[in-house]
């Protein structure tokens, strides 16, 4: 979603894509966004298109299941963690995506 074309990842849901990304900044401000592929239309177009940059630190594959554990930053300087769970169909597609996004825990190293 860093890329150039972040909108490329509409190419890789499935056809019963449902996610929910729960966003929070902070100091109990948070918002929901959810849905199936209008509301992933949604969070992609709310989002700051090459200001925030994400990292993966840890990732693990298990059967159909990947989930990671990143961070984005802000010009270098952390801004939040999240948490990503996909459910991917027999064609690799995601089916699932459930993501939580907290300023709140630094999972620094």
């Amino acid at each position: 979603m860093d890329s150039d074309d972040p909108d490329r990842v509409l190419g890789m849901i499935s056809g019963d894509f449902t996610m929910s990304v729960q966003f929070s900044q902070g100091a109990g401000k948070s918002a929901e966004f959810v849905g199936d592929r209008e509301g992933l239309v949604a969070y992609l177009a709310q989002r700051e298109k090459s200001t925030l940059v994400h990292h993966i630190d840890i990732g693990a594959v298990i059967g159909e299941y990947e989930l990671v554990l990143g961070r984005t930053t802000r010009d270098g300087v952390f801004e939040a963690s999240f948490n990503a769970t996909a459910q991917l169909d027999s064609a690799g597609a995601v089916r699932r995506l459930l993501i939580a996004r907290t300023p709140e825990v630094d999972f620094a190293r």
